[in-house]
């Protein structure tokens, strides 16, 4: 199962179609919120992705609809995702695993620093994928993948590819 992972796109249309339509095989897209504007105009104009989104609110999405936090279950995982906001991450992540363990979940998914990070430990993985429009890293744009297989969970982060 091949999981793309994108977050705080802040209105950057053409980089969340970028990473879309070059990983188009994917089995899930997570956004991590702060981009629902163009997350509904591209599956407005690509509809036969909506059924591979899965989508949080982030603080910037005003007057969303869209869950805070969400919970997937995949292959030999389970997944939580979430913006951050609420659970104060650019202090600490304890709150994050904490609802995870709560929830029987060992990826932990969030966005909202506009910092790459990725952590690995006993079991439980942890990733940020960056901002695919504007890090604040010094790293460019980026994107997470998530392979998961019966062999275990290989996370890695991207940086968003130039456009065509």
């Amino acid at each position: 199962m091949r999981i793309i992972v994108i977050s705080d796109t802040h209105g950057n249309f053409s980089n969340l179609e970028n990473i879309f339509l070059r990983n188009a095989g994917a089995d899930w897209f997570i956004h991590l919120g702060d981009g629902e504007r163009e997350l509904d105009r591209f599956i407005i104009e690509n509809p036969v992705y909506e059924r591979k989104i899965i989508h949080v609110a982030g603080n910037c999405d005003y007057h969303s609809f869209s869950h805070d936090d969400f919970i997937l279950p995949a292959d030999y995982c389970k997944i939580f995702a979430t913006h951050g906001h609420k659970h104060h991450v650019k202090m600490s992540l304890e709150s994050l695993k904490a609802v995870a363990t709560e929830n029987g979940c060992n990826i932990i998914l969030y966005g909202h620093t506009h910092t790459r990070f990725m952590y690995q430990k006993d079991g439980l993985y942890i990733m940020n994928p960056g901002s695919a429009s504007c890090p604040r890293d010094g790293y460019p744009a980026s994107f997470g993948t998530i392979d998961i297989s019966h062999y275990g969970v290989v996370m890695n982060i991207a940086d968003v590819p130039p456009l065509r």
